[in-house]
């Protein structure tokens, strides 16, 4: 009876841990290595990865080549991998990797940024957070901070990324419910601090009197106030806003040369991608869409996101 209990038990342990059912080998194509948040994001999944006996995870850098990941993930197939995470480049060309990836009945999970197509097929998971209301809640401490009135530049990430679209779109939700808000510029810096600083360069040399700078991300944010640090104009006497919350957005925000930004949850959105696709390759269900908050951060209470 003793033994035929402990049997019982073993087996209902092993069910309950899918985790442990079998070696799983995950693919993880990153669009990107060479970029602050992402970075976070793939150091979260290396991280919580480790605390999955038996998983394997091997990561690649696609480099912000959209036909570089189109292979990259036929590649994992190739190897036939248990399940692929993928980080894309361009949010427009998901379908060919969801199809290729379905075909071989191989779940995929994209992460951090939405695919476009909508109506996705079992086996499909997608790991992200709601990009407009990032830019509502950037936008809504900006405009109390112009006063309501002023010159607005907003500076775009990937404008191929559904991300740029929606934290601009969240952007111009709270901009037209101030009149006296004019946005003058909008352009593009890819997400990256050295382009940022050379357009904030463009602007001001242009002449316009700024007096509000909606970035999509810090590092473009931190680029202006390079720029303008250059320039002789001091960042305080602007309102600067980021997305993400990295260390040096929140360095920036304790000096008061950044007004605001608002944290993404890398580590959160990294080891859901992973428990996800975890659970996808041992045939559980998961939420297709799964949404991980944005939260606002000021100065007021930007010391308690130091550390996550």
């Amino acid at each position: 009876m003793k033994k035929s209990m402990l049997a019982a038990a073993c087996a209902l342990a092993l069910t309950a841990s899918p985790a442990l059912a079998k070696p799983l080998n995950i693919g993880v194509s990153m669009a990107l290595f060479d970029d602050n948040f992402l970075t976070a994001v793939r150091q979260a999944m290396a991280t919580h990865a480790q605390s999955v006996p038996g998983l394997q995870v091997q990561f690649q850098d696609a480099q912000g080549d959209v036909g570089k990941q189109l292979s990259e993930v036929q590649n994992f197939i190739s190897q036939k991998v248990d399940a692929i995470i993928v980080n894309p480049v361009d949010t427009a060309t998901t379908k060919r990797m969801t199809s290729a990836a379905s075909a071989a009945h191989i779940p995929i999970v994209y992460v951090n940024r939405r695919p476009d197509e909508t109506g996705l097929p079992p086996g499909v998971a997608v790991v992200a957070s709601d990009d407009k209301l990032a830019g509502r809640l950037q936008m809504t401490v900006l405009a109390k901070k112009m006063g309501g009135k002023g010159n607005l530049v907003i500076m775009l990430g990937d404008l191929a990324n559904n991300s740029t679209q929606g934290r601009t779109a969240g952007v111009k939700e709270v901009v037209a419910k101030y009149p006296g808000i004019k946005i003058v510029e909008e352009q593009t810096a890819n997400w990256e601090r050295t382009k940022a600083i050379d357009l904030m360069n463009n602007w001001i040399t242009k002449g316009d009197k700024i007096t509000g700078i909606a970035s999509n991300n810090d590092e473009m944010a931190l680029g202006a106030i390079i720029a303008l640090h250059s320039n002789g104009v001091d960042p305080k006497t602007l309102a600067i806003g980021g997305v993400d919350a990295t260390a040096d957005g929140l360095d920036a925000l304790r000096k008061g040369a950044l007004t605001v930004t608002v944290f993404q949850n890398a580590k959160g959105q990294g080891a859901e991608a992973v428990d996800d696709a975890v659970k996808l390759a041992n045939g559980q269900k998961v939420t297709q869409y799964d949404t991980i908050p944005y939260e606002l951060v000021t100065p007021q209470n930007y010391k308690s996101f130091l550390n996550r």
